[in-house]
């Protein structure tokens, strides 16, 4: 008999159909006489209850019937008598693909969120994990779907570069030497020449670099891939391995890049609202009681456009009038998640996006303004996140680029390939990116990034 999914299940009425589910068993509960399995298949966050005669079924398949077990049924679909689901399935036959025993760790109970990362195996068969990993997967295809429409196109940056787009220097190092016993230059250093790639190579921070290369060919690009950062932080904003988002676009200026940023988010979370209602509903009532309200007042609002010099007054006088920070506010100073967060959900009670930082806080690559102290960034700043969204206009200016570059004492041999692109048909373009995890993180209401990423990569964490 062909499988019906437990989603599509759940919306029949042919009543009196002979139908097949497979799935795992959250629950088992009833009598001598007749036992209720709560069955789920991952389809959905709800589950379809399953009737069993127990003098149907054979005593020795009913007793590997445990939470955790992987079943297959055979039953007639009726219609319920309970409130909660309209059609359950009375078993005809059961089979045991899989029993779970008494050792389980899932059983019904509440379980932290740190016990769930120590079993991150099989977290994602909680309630709560495959409703996350659902919202993940739809917030995937929403992002796809949101650049195609708008005419990008879809660029694969490398995940091993000899080049540092943000020039921190905290890189997880690519190799084939032996580090105990490496090849040495006349001057006592590691020869690179006999490594692999010839030279120095890296897991990268961003594709950004060459998605700027390919924006300036196709016109709009976007990357969507896995990024490396070994910063030793253990916050619950910050992983070692993460999904950028990062569009990259010829002939736009901040006004444009700004306008691009607050569409593609709002289409990003009005995307969640519209497909994924039942996990979005479940995670409101478990996890954020506050969740779906914040999610509908994004698309409500216009996006605040904020210059960081206004920022920072707002700011002061908050300080003025009581406010207490724990990192201190000053003009130069790189904003900390507190204070953005007072930005959008005391001050103004809505998304903002920051613009015209100081050029010493900022990357490199990001145009100047003409007042020389100030550069074209653009941060998008949401409720409970902080920056969900860097951003800027790139400098396209050989010259200014270069120097800038120099200040920084950055090495410009490593970039001529970047730097050409300045020479040769320079044009005004702009970018964003967009951290995923954040995304998932703000859509879900979970309150640690390590929830919304299948197995998470931390200081002193890799396993699974």
């Amino acid at each position: 008999m062909e499988r019906t999914k437990v989603i599509d299940l759940l919306k029949r009425e042919d009543y009196g159909a002979e139908v097949n589910v497979k799935g795992w068993v959250r629950t088992r509960r009833g009598s001598k006489a007749v036992n209720f399995i709560a069955l789920n298949d991952g389809s959905t966050i709800k589950n379809v209850q399953v009737v069993v005669d127990v003098e149907k079924i054979d005593d020795e398949i009913l007793k590997d019937i445990t939470t955790g077990a992987c079943i297959n049924v055979n039953g007639i679909l009726t219609k319920s008598q309970g409130a909660e689901q309209s059609v359950e399935i009375q078993a005809t036959a059961i089979e045991i693909y899989g029993p779970a025993g008494s050792d389980y760790p899932l059983q019904k109970k509440g379980h932290s969120m740190e016990f769930l990362r120590e079993h991150a195996n099989i977290r994602m068969r909680s309630n709560t994990f495959g409703a996350v990993f659902r919202i993940r997967h739809n917030m995937a295809i929403a992002i796809h779907k949101y650049f195609h429409e708008h005419g990008f196109y879809y660029w694969n940056s490398p995940l091993i570069t000899a080049s540092d787009c943000e020039g921190a220097g905290q890189m997880f190092q690519v190799t084939t030497l032996d580090m105990k016993n490496p090849p040495l230059t006349e001057d006592g250093k590691i020869d690179y020449s006999q490594d692999f790639f010839g030279s120095m190579t890296n897991l990268t921070v961003s594709g950004q670099l060459e998605g700027e290369l390919a924006a300036t060919a196709l016109g709009a690009i976007y990357t969507f891939g896995p990024t490396f950062r070994a910063e030793n932080s253990n916050t619950p904003r910050h992983l070692a391995e993460f999904w950028m988002i990062e569009p990259e676009i010829a002939f736009i200026n901040l006004k444009e890049l700004m306008d691009l940023e607050e569409d593609f988010i709002k289409y990003c979370v009005k995307w969640a609202l519209d497909n994924c209602k039942d996990d979005l509903q479940f995670l409101n009532n478990m996890i954020d009681k506050s969740l779906i309200s914040r999610l509908e007042g994004v698309l409500k609002d216009d996006f605040v456009r904020l210059p960081y010099t206004e920022g920072i007054k707002i700011l002061e006088e908050a300080i003025k009038n009581g406010k207490k920070f724990e990192f201190p506010v000053y003009w130069g100073c790189d904003l900390a998640s507190e204070h953005e967060r007072f930005l959008v959900e005391e001050h103004f009670k809505k998304p903002v996006i920051m613009i015209d930082y100081p050029k010493e806080i900022k990357a490199f690559y990001m145009k100047q303004n003409e007042d020389g102290k100030t550069v074209q960034g653009t941060d998008v700043l949401f409720p409970s996140i902080g920056e969900i969204i860097g951003g800027s206009v790139r400098e396209e200016s050989y010259k200014k680029l270069t120097d800038r570059m120099k200040e920084l004492d950055m090495e410009l041999d490593g970039y001529e390939w970047y730097l050409e692109t300045r020479k040769w048909g320079s044009c005004p373009h702009a970018g964003f990116g967009l951290g995923f995890e954040r995304l998932v993180l703000f859509v879900t209401g979970m309150q640690n990034i390590r929830d919304v990423i299948p197995f998470p990569r931390t200081p002193k964490n890799a396993q699974f």
